[in-house]
C-alpha cells in the first residue's frame, strides 16, 4: 500500500509540474486594432498615426474618407527592409469600409515602421507602426 502511495504522489507531482510548465509558456492573447484611413472630418490622416503592437498582433486599415489610399511602408528606414515590403499594399483602395489587414510575424524585427498613402503622402499622411 505504501508503494501505491508514493507512486500516486510521484504521478500527481509530474502532472502538476507539467500543467504549470504548459500554462506558463502559454502567449498571451492576441490584439486586433483598426487605423482609420481619412479622419472622420475629411483631414487626410491615418487615425491613429502612431500606432505600438506585438508578434501576433492583427492591425486592420480601413477606408474611412477621401479615397483612394494604400498603406506603403518605408522600407529604407525600417528595422527590417523585407518585413516592410511584405506589410505594404501598394494596391489603391477606393470603397468605403475596404481594409487591408496584417498580422505580425512572430518573429518580427522590433522598431519602428513609417508607412504612407501614396497618393496623399505629400498632405501630411504618414504613420508610425511600433512592433515591441
Amino acid at each position: 500500500m505504501n508503494l501505491t502511495k508514493r507512486f500516486l504522489q510521484a504521478v500527481f507531482a509530474v502532472v502538476f509540474a507539467v500543467s504549470t510548465l504548459v500554462i506558463a509558456a502559454a502567449p498571451a492573447s492576441a490584439a486586433s486594432h483598426t487605423v482609420k484611413m481619412g479622419a472622420d472630418n475629411g483631414m487626410l490622416v491615418f487615425e491613429p498615426n502612431n500606432l505600438e503592437v506585438s508578434a501576433g498582433d492583427t492591425v486592420s486599415w480601413a477606408i474611412n474618407k477621401m479615397p483612394p489610399h494604400n498603406v506603403v511602408f518605408d522600407d529604407s528606414k525600417a528595422p527590417d527592409a523585407a518585413l516592410a515590403k511584405a506589410m505594404s499594399n501598394t494596391k489603391m483602395m477606393f470603397a468605403a469600409g475596404d481594409t487591408y489587414d496584417v498580422t505580425i510575424p512572430a518573429d518580427a524585427t522590433p522598431g519602428t515602421y513609417t508607412y504612407f498613402c501614396s497618393p496623399h503622402r505629400g498632405a501630411g499622411m504618414i504613420g508610425k507602426l511600433t512592433i515591441k
